[in-house]
């Protein structure tokens, strides 16, 4: 059994040029590893340790931190997991020891999960991906970080576009449609999970920047 539990959406809310209001969606993923993505900010310490009590996990018994990217929305609170390997960006490592992992090709961290670099909101994005079954039909759920932003971005991609690298925004175009044409379901980095169809995947393919 594998389930993936939402356990904090996101959200993101620009007020001027200098001043943006956000947080990042927290995920925890119950497979034969316990994995938590994107550990949201340093004030977040014990909203994440209640939570996770919640669905009878403690910091000790988490296997993955899996951090889509190194912003600081999205890592911190890392160090509540010292059992855990963390995966922060293309970054790989337990305590002091770093691993040369090739995520282009994907890295298999157990069974069900697996995690490939999807680069464009940052050079080093990636995008865990979760085998499950749901109402008995096998089912993939993507946990995007910013490589979507919210819902909101595929029919206003001007939101992912003003918040990338943007000299990475032809590669965050083209990895969007990658994702989302194997995702059934999206848990974007600043907005609640959403279901894909097939009229969404049409969109983000004509966005593609050539």
């Amino acid at each position: 059994m594998c389930e993936v539990i939402v356990l904090f959406n996101g959200h993101s809310t620009k007020f001027d040029d200098e001043t943006m209001k956000a947080n990042c969606t927290c995920t925890l993923i119950k497979a034969s590893k316990n994995i938590i993505v994107d550990t949201m900010t340093a004030w977040d310490r014990e909203k994440i340790i209640q939570v996770l009590i919640k669905h009878n996990i403690t910091p000790e018994k988490i296997d993955y931190v899996v951090c889509t990217h190194g912003h600081a929305d999205h890592i911190g609170n890392n160090n509540l997991f010292v059992n855990a390997e963390h995966i922060i960006g293309t970054c790989v490592h337990r305590g002091e020891l770093f691993f040369n992992k090739n995520l282009k090709d994907g890295y298999q961290i157990c069974p069900e999960v697996k995690i490939i670099a999807t680069p464009g909101h940052t050079p080093d994005d990636i995008t865990v991906l979760v085998e499950s079954t749901v109402s008995g039909k096998s089912t993939c759920f993507a946990i995007t970080g910013d490589l979507f932003e919210k819902e909101e971005d595929i029919l206003d991609p001007t939101i992912w576009q003003e918040l990338g690298t943007t000299e990475l925004q032809k590669t965050q175009s083209c990895m969007r449609s990658h994702v989302i044409d194997i995702a059934n379901f999206i848990i974007p980095g600043h907005g609640p999970m959403f279901t894909v169809t097939d009229d969404m995947r049409k969109t983000i393919k004509n966005q593609i920047i050539v």
